[in-house]
């Protein structure tokens, strides 16, 4: 193989724009973490898919390869698209380092030459690279968690967190109380971006939501490959603000490819089969929160023990009042147009209804027990409470999910409802 990557702005620039890439990772990631190149990335499997062997694992390690100017680069890559033959971004640089070792690079076309769908196609997998890459530098810190989860009831395992604009896909587990970062993912998200305001836009929502069901292989048409987990998009706050649409998943690719571009769906986050395969074996529904931001803050648990303080005492004052039946607190801790489009709602205390029809007989011997509270910061401050309410007295338990906003420096709820 040539030693030489210093080449025109062509179809085979991605080769040495993503080596390069590659080449910066080896020496810091080696110094932050004491140990050999191999030893790396056996140790951070989180980074780069489910197991080591995985096929974006192996194209690293071809990028490091690379990067370090290996000769085993070539026949690295030869193995990876031979048992991956539908990783489009490991068939390209295979492709180039062949031309290389042929010595003839000198006599391809420019991609600025070529058809406009090439181009794209093109650019979309140089996109892919550098996302792929940037996943090695752009890891949270061991320890922190989202900024999104401010309590989690022991009863939920996992946490899915998005990053769209790294096309990433973070899986916490809970393990003694505590999140764990357990696994790593790319992913592609819409062709319009993220920030869904109406259907058909293209885009993936932004928010807090949960799996609601799973739908299997069977299920589904070839283009969700082997089976999605869809979100209860619109939530209730989304219908407060008046966003529509409706499909949002996460879900696979078709088998004839490994992955898509970046930007690629309807709105939905798109993981490789094998990947997604992993988040359906493990993942709850009904419980599973997923959390889609443009960009991750993280944080260390104990940054968010005030406000988790602050809002669990909130909680307790609506939940003392309901069950007391006390109108004049629950009046003030929620908002005019509470429960507003549930016509059914059972304890609305707005001004502008009768509340001795709308609020049934309480039971103060009601208890709340595994609550989740999630906060989100866009635009507006929003806080989603999930509880499994639990009556000795009707001898049963319900899910239920509330929605809070902060309005004029003080939280009131707009929403109570089963999940």
């Amino acid at each position: 193989m040539t030693g030489t990557f210093d080449l025109p702005i062509s179809r085979r620039n991605l080769l040495s724009q993503t080596a390069v890439a590659a080449a910066s990772l080896v020496l810091p990631l080696g110094k932050a973490v004491g140990q050999t190149r191999s030893g790396i990335l056996n140790a951070g499997t989180v980074l780069t898919g489910s197991v080591s062997s995985s096929p974006e694992a192996r194209l690293i390690e071809v990028y490091r390869a690379i990067g370090a100017g290996d000769k085993q680069a070539l026949t690295m890559a030869g193995a990876l698209v031979r048992d991956v033959p539908g990783f489009q971004l490991g068939q390209l640089v295979y492709g180039d380092l062949l031309v290389a070792q042929s010595g003839s690079l000198t006599n391809l076309a420019a991609a600025k030459d070529g058809p406009p769908a090439v181009r794209e196609q093109l650019q979309n997998l140089r996109t892919e690279a550098n996302r792929r890459l940037s996943a090695l530098r752009e890891m949270p810190s061991p320890g922190t968690v989202p900024e999104q989860v401010i309590e989690l009831a022991r009863n939920v395992q996992h946490v899915v967190v998005v990053d769209a604009s790294h096309s990433r896909v973070f899986v916490f587990e809970q393990q003694s109380g505590s999140l764990r970062l357990i696994r790593s993912y790319y992913a592609s998200i819409g062709q319009g971006g993220f920030g869904k305001q109406v259907e058909g836009d293209l885009r993936t929502p932004l928010g807090v939501y949960h799996i609601t069901s799973l739908l299997e292989d069977k299920q589904v048409d070839e283009l969700y490959g082997i089976g999605a987990l869809p979100l209860n998009y619109p939530n209730e706050y989304d219908r407060r603000l008046g966003r529509t649409g409706s499909g949002i998943w996460l879900h696979g690719v078709p088998r004839e490819t490994y992955s898509r571009s970046p930007f690629a769906t309807e709105g939905c986050v798109a993981l490789a089969n094998d990947d997604m395969a992993y988040l359906m074996s493990v993942l709850q529904t009904r419980r599973t929160p997923v959390v889609i931001a443009d960009e991750v803050n993280w944080v260390r648990p104990a940054e968010l023990a005030a406000e988790r303080r602050s809002f669990l005492a909130l909680c307790t004052q609506w939940q003392t009042a309901y069950a007391r039946g006390d109108n004049q607190v629950l009046q003030t801790l929620q908002t005019a147009d509470f429960n507003a489009r549930d016509s059914s709602s059972f304890h609305n205390v707005s001004s502008k209804v009768d509340v001795r029809r709308t609020i049934p007989e309480p039971d103060p011997q009601a208890q709340w027990r595994n609550v989740s509270v999630f906060r989100w910061s866009r635009q507006a401050e929003v806080a989603i409470v999930n509880y499994t309410a639990t009556s000795p007295r009707q001898s049963r338990s319900v899910d239920r999910r509330q929605y809070w906003v902060q309005e004029q420096r003080r939280w009131q709820l707009f929403f109570d409802g089963p999940v």
